[in-house]
């Protein structure tokens, strides 16, 4: 299935879980964080990290993502750089969210989770190895990569609020200087379908509304407090 033919641009906490499910409803196999928790791809985190930390390193992108033809969220943002230029051809979405609203939300989720090595609830064996795996995964990534300054200690989050905050828009300011216009596709969070479809020339979904999931209460629900109800729970913006 590779190549990839859309990379997500954002940050996590940016609607990507969302603009997942619109990708999958229009046909494109779609890679985001959710997706690394799999049986099969919780065992290529040591090779997205790998990756990550040897930026001059060759990597087979295309077994990465196999099986995938987009990919949002991370650990993919993680290697934007790399992938626009691996995949040329490949069209681009940023999605966009208030700097204040995005920051309250990793605090509370993204955050919580790196910091909290607990298993989730009625986990299995191997459940709690691919929640291990990620999590230090996205520790790599997220907190001691594209937040390196803020390392010392998931304490430390409040503290370097500020930094955090001029990373995330200096990553936006990145994005719209260093992709071409034409490949690139601004999205404010909460918009519906006309544009992003018109972006990928593809016709609308009928009676079918944009989805709006993985909300930071869903999220903490899910993932923090084990509730399985959760894990298929979508919002639909009307």
């Amino acid at each position: 299935m590779a190549p990839l033919q859309i990379i997500g641009a954002s940050f996590g906490r940016t609607g990507t879980d969302s603009l997942r499910i619109a990708l999958e409803t229009l046909g494109f196999r779609t890679h985001h964080m959710r997706v690394m928790f799999s049986p099969t791809e919780y065992k290529k985190a040591e090779l997205f990290t790998e990756a990550y930390e040897n930026p001059n390193q060759d990597v087979d992108w295309d077994a990465l993502y196999k099986n995938y033809d987009a990919a949002v969220d991370w650990p993919t943002v993680g290697f934007l750089d790399r992938l626009i230029l691996h995949y040329p051809n490949a069209k681009i979405i940023l999605t966009l969210r208030d700097t204040e609203k995005w920051y309250a939300s990793i605090k509370d989720t993204v955050a919580k989770v790196i910091e909290n090595p607990k298993p989730i609830p009625g986990s299995t064996d191997e459940k709690t190895l691919a929640r291990e795996r990620v999590r230090e995964m996205s520790r790599a990534i997220i907190f001691d990569g594209m937040f390196k300054e803020s390392k010392e200690s998931m304490s430390l989050v409040d503290v370097k609020e500020d930094l955090i905050k001029a990373k995330y828009e200096a990553h936006i300011e990145w994005v719209k200087q260093n992709v071409p216009s034409d490949r690139l596709f601004i999205m404010e969070l909460g918009e519906g379908w006309d544009r992003l479809c018109k972006f990928l020339d593809i016709p609308v979904p009928q009676d079918i509304p944009y989805p709006h999931t993985n909300t930071k209460q869903m999220f903490i629900d899910r993932v923090l407090s084990g509730n399985k109800k959760e894990e298929n729970s979508i919002e639909y913006h009307k």
